[in-house]
């Protein structure tokens, strides 16, 4: 299913739904960033997704990070909570979600790399090679929040 995001965009659909959600920002040992070209808009991205009824946010975020990258994780802090009403996601069968999401910090501790159907390819990245990464506005402020040492952020 096609995404599209649009952030401060007068041209926006309105909301129709409201979907907890959680990320992760996952630092190896060697200071990488775990990050996944998602298969939906083609960008880079932190892995996370929408919670399901039966578990916690942290646990979304570990599920969402193995599902999606492989990699099993144990969350270690908070990078912040993004509930910007003017941040949407538009789908291709119509929903269009308001941002409520929960960022987490998390380092590996299992698994392996591996792409999934939400993802064309999985990587760790130096920080300094991040910027250079297509990244929609909303997960660059995440990565940008992280790396900036302002943890945690409420927006």
């Amino acid at each position: 299913m096609g995404r599209r995001d649009y952030e401060d965009d007068p041209d926006a659909p309105p909301a129709n739904s409201l979907v907890p959600a959680a990320s992760a920002v996952v630092i190896d040992s060697r200071q990488r960033l775990l990050l996944q070209r998602r298969s939906d808009n083609g960008m880079w991205a932190l892995p996370g997704g929408a919670m399901e009824i039966g578990e916690t946010l942290p646990d979304c975020a570990v599920r969402e990070t193995r599902e999606e990258t492989g990699i099993d994780v144990e969350i270690v802090g908070l990078v912040g909570t993004y509930t910007n009403p003017r941040h949407v996601f538009s789908y291709d069968d119509g929903e269009v979600r308001q941002e409520f999401s929960v960022c987490f910090l998390a380092r590996p501790v299992g698994g392996r790399v591996a792409v999934s159907s939400e993802s064309t390819d999985v990587r760790w990245f130096a920080p300094s090679d991040v910027a250079e990464l297509p990244m929609v506005p909303s997960i660059r402020k995440r990565v940008t929040d992280y790396l900036s040492g302002r943890c945690p952020v409420f927006t």
